[in-house]
């Protein structure tokens, strides 16, 4: 891929992509109950909190870690300050627009250009913005259906849930 090509990618796909998964994303961590962040199907399960903090410090990390095209461990533990989902999407709200802006700001050089990922994976950073993509949509789906189980109900996400009906617009 060339840097014009990870550029157009970045700006013209993923972008907007974030943005909108943003706003998707807010509503599932907002509508898990104040007292049921201990929740899970399964004792193998992340917690419904630690799932919620997972997936909204993920995409700061990616962002970050894309943008200075280099990974750092922060020892992925909730801080102690997140106690609901509340605290998380206020960390959230906090550390999203600033992180977006800087992942906005890559050269497409550097979009091309490998990183390392803990020995793990050597990908190019437009790469991540994919993966990241990915990545939260997959852990939100995780968590949307821990929601009607814990006695929450499921906002919408793509279109209406059972929950949440879709309004037609009015018509002329």
């Amino acid at each position: 891929m060339t840097p014009e090509q990870a550029t157009f990618l970045l700006n013209d796909v993923y972008l907007p992509q974030i943005r909108n998964e943003y706003t998707t994303t807010r509503r599932v961590i907002q509508a898990v109950p104040a007292d049921r962040g201990a929740w899970k199907p399964d004792p193998k399960s992340m917690g419904a909190l630690e799932l919620a903090w997972h997936i909204a410090s993920a995409e700061a990390f990616f962002m970050n870690g894309i943008a200075r095209r280099k990974f750092e461990s922060d020892g992925g533990s909730i801080p102690e300050s997140i106690k609901t989902p509340a605290d998380v999407l206020k960390w959230y709200d906090e550390n999203f627009a600033t992180a977006l802006e800087q992942l906005a700001a890559v050269k497409g050089e550097d979009l091309v250009t490998p990183i390392d990922f803990f020995g793990m994976f050597n990908l190019s950073g437009i790469e991540y913005a994919g993966l990241m993509c990915s990545h939260s949509i997959h852990h939100r789906g995780q968590l949307s259906s821990y929601l009607r189980p814990m006695g929450a109900k499921v906002p919408q996400i793509y279109g209406p849930s059972g929950d949440v009906p879709m309004t037609a617009p009015a018509t002329a």
